[in-house]
């Protein structure tokens, strides 16, 4: 616990200006940011007693090692400087809502050729207008379905309606009038792309005008006894209004406005929004968050508009937003929101009438959904806190492990050896701190010396980090041995690109980066070396406690390593597959937890995370060495040439024997490059022929296979069935 005396700035060094401030902790993390009309006044307010603090304010100085600001012409400009670092820093103890859910929303793709309108999710794209957000999918399909009888819009996906081009037959929608069929051709794409517009303008809420012109037509067509013509306009109104009635009228005024509501306790706020546009609700989201600083009401609403509006323009800021607390000051808000949207911008508390009604209901929204959090949160906390602090009296640790660090080691019979690591943080995986690694220090199968490597590397980038932020005492320094390698002497050269791009997508898989290949220039100091502003760092935060996924030589083989690397304030522990037995450093007999035991549940968790995360790392590794090529080595020849290449010759073999006035005739390929292709070919050794083990046959190149290079040895064809192969996976 920093004393926040020992960083407090001198007096008269802090400007009374506006700007935006910065404190970090003692790993140069930021772990909060904040504005202020006046710098020397807002921070003097962190600096006095902390029994005067409030207690969350109290941690979080006490957190900090130290604090920086930046000094900006005017409000307005430390408002959107404020909104961009939360965004860039993830301060842990500043506002930040954590949206319930996924919201679904109605998206019509106006970027394309022939716009579709469909269900979308996550983040928005250039060129798609959306509408809501909803709170069910499935009220966005019942609105489509009444209204593609007025407005047919292509629904359907890219490969469909590629499909019904290529046939020249349109998809069932097409047949019953509910698409007007552009992929065969029945309506141009100009025509299309206006009755897409038009379906857009309908769902903003300009409804009259069609409604008007609908009526009008059928109408006519009763005039001219056109009665079959006149019934269909009849049922097309019929449908407007009754996906009309779906949203009810709750402005009579046809108002576009945005109400947001907070409801709060002393520990955390939920905010209810609903987009209300022609006077009618089109959507409805909610958020829920910790309040880990002490905040007013008028500062949680000015959060709410900074994450609502912060990366929204135009339209999507509506003329009026309605809230239950205006910030303070709220000229600079409402200036931001008047700049994003181009146009003036109301923002206010409702007083009386229609508005202050749907307010109060939006006020409810607000409440239900704070309870029902805390419902659900009461027993996830405790339950995570629980498991946390039965690992800690097991172990015998000081406290809880709050960072959990996790090891595994993959390979396919001592092939393509890999690790993972990933980071569980108070009981939750931490997927943006996962990181993975290729074994590079020896061949072959052995997992306690590849434990021994990875452990070694992880954290001499930690000692590096630690050396480089000066937080070695005086005389204290690092060995040659454990000292980051830079330029041609680098060790950790080609390879370990992987610890720097590692995070994993959405769903947990691996990066789509493949990996480094062993030629690829050593590395200098990366971007983990190199990140001196307070972004999250790829290895600078030490755990609490490292898991290894084995038994005792892991475990072992863990402890070594932090021991040569001088470490000792680290916990390590190993978690055997086949009894779950605990095993610890030096000794002879495993911790055995109670199989109900919180603890033991989430140590399985976090073992069966990294294995998940290697063994995908693994087979895409061993996916990608499969479809290498000798072309590959070519320089300056892309996929297309080698596709037009491998089409024209069947294969690399009969490429291989080609001469270069062969190889010339192929499209797009020059003589230079021929000669370059052939004298590529003429250097690399060709596989050896893969042979199927069921019959004794040897695979020809022609018959399929795909050729390998020596330095890349391909899997046998048949190497037993599919269960037996993932058997053999470690």
């Amino acid at each position: 616990m920093a004393d926040p005396s020992s960083y407090r700035p001198r007096p008269g060094e802090i400007p009374d200006s506006p700007g935006v401030y910065r404190f970090r902790d003692e790993h140069r993390r930021v772990i909060y940011v904040g504005k202020a009309k006046s710098l020397r006044q807002r921070l003097a307010n962190y600096f006095q007693d902390l029994a005067n603090l409030h207690p969350r304010t109290r941690t979080m100085v006490t957190t900090a090692a130290s604090v920086e600001w930046t000094v900006v012409s005017t409000e307005v400009e430390a408002l959107q400087l404020e909104y961009s670092w939360i965004k860039e820093y993830d301060p842990r103890f500043n506002v930040k809502y954590r949206d319930d859910k996924s919201y679904p929303y109605l998206a019509v793709t106006m970027n394309e050729e022939f716009p579709r309108v469909q269900v979308m999710r996550g983040q928005k794209k250039k060129g798609v207008r959306y509408f809501g957000p909803y709170g069910h999918a499935w009220a966005i399909r019942d609105t489509v379905d009444l209204l593609l009888r007025v407005f047919p819009v292509r629904t359907c996906s890219a490969g469909v309606f590629k499909n019904a081009a290529r046939t020249g037959r349109p998809c069932l929608l097409g047949y019953i009038g509910k698409c007007s069929a552009p992929c065969v051709g029945r309506i141009t794409p100009d025509d299309h792309w206006d009755l897409a517009d038009e379906f857009c303008d309908f769902m903003a809420g300009r409804t009259g005008t069609y409604l008007r012109r609908l009526e009008r037509q059928m109408a006519e067509a009763a005039e001219e006894m056109e009665y079959e013509r006149a019934a269909r306009l009849r049922d097309d109104i019929g449908a407007l209004k009754k996906a009309m009635e779906k949203s009810a009228v709750v402005l009579a005024d046809a108002t576009d406005a945005d109400l947001i509501a907070v409801a709060e306790d002393e520990l955390e706020a939920a905010v209810q929004i609903f987009h209300v546009r022609g006077g009618r609700v089109r959507g409805q989201r909610g958020w829920v968050t910790d309040k880990v600083e002490e905040i007013t009401t008028g500062a949680l609403v000015e959060h709410a508009l900074q994450q609502l509006y912060g990366e929204e323009s135009g339209d999507a800021v509506p003329k009026e937003v309605l809230v239950p607390a205006l910030p303070e000051p709220v000229e600079p808000v409402q200036q931001w929101l008047t700049e994003r949207r181009g146009s003036g911008v109301s923002l206010r508390i409702p007083q009386r009438g229609d508005k202050k009604a749907l307010m109060e209901t939006v006020q409810r929204n607000a409440q239900q959904a704070l309870v029902l959090h805390k419902t659900k949160r009461a027993s996830d906390l405790t339950t995570r806190s629980r498991a946390l602090e039965e690992i800690a009296e097991a172990l015998d640790l000081d406290s809880a492990p709050l960072r959990i660090e996790c090891y595994d080691i993959s390979h396919l019979q001592g092939d393509d050896v890999v690790a993972s690591m990933v980071v569980f943080e108070d009981g939750l995986a931490r997927k943006s701190e996962y990181r993975r690694f290729q074994i590079k220090g020896f061949e072959g199968q052995d997992d306690v010396r590849s434990m021994h490597e990875v452990i070694t590397r992880r954290f001499r980038r930690y000692l590096a980090e630690k050396e480089k932020t000066g937080e070695w005492a005086d005389g204290e320094d690092l060995t040659d041995g454990d000292r980051p390698t830079t330029g041609a002497d680098a060790t950790e050269s080609g390879a370990d690109a992987t610890e720097h791009g590692a995070a994993p997508t959405e769903n947990g898989a691996a990066s789509t980066h493949g990996p480094a290949v062993a030629d690829e220039p050593a590395l200098t100091d990366g971007p983990a070396l190199k990140d001196d502003d307070g972004r999250p760092k790829r290895f600078a935060y030490p755990p609490q406690l490292v898991v290894v996924d084995g038994g005792q030589p892991q475990v072992a083989a863990a402890q070594r390593a932090l021991d040569d690397l001088g470490i000792d304030d680290i916990a390590v522990c190993g978690l055997a597959k086949r009894l779950e037995e605990v095993w610890l450093p030096r000794e002879d007999d495993p911790v055995v937890l109670p199989r109900t035991s919180e603890g033991l549940y989430l140590l399985q968790r976090v073992r069966d995370e990294a294995h998940r995360f290697a063994i995908t790392y693994q087979r895409a590794r061993r996916a990608k060495r499969f479809r290498s090529s000798p072309l590959d080595d070519v320089p300056g020849l892309g996929e297309t040439r080698k596709q037009a290449l491998i089409k024209h010759f069947g294969s690399v073999k009969k490429l291989r024997s080609a001469t270069i006035d062969q190889i010339c005739e192929v499209p797009g390929i020059g003589r230079k490059t021929a000669e370059t292709v052939a004298v590529a070919l003429a250097g690399a050794t060709p596989a050896a022929p893969a042979v199927n083990t069921a019959t004794g046959e040897i695979m020809d190149d022609d018959d399929g296979a795909p050729e390998t290079t020596a330095d890349a040895p391909g899997e046998p064809v048949s190497a037993g069935t599919p269960d037996e192969r993932r058997g053999q996976e470690r």
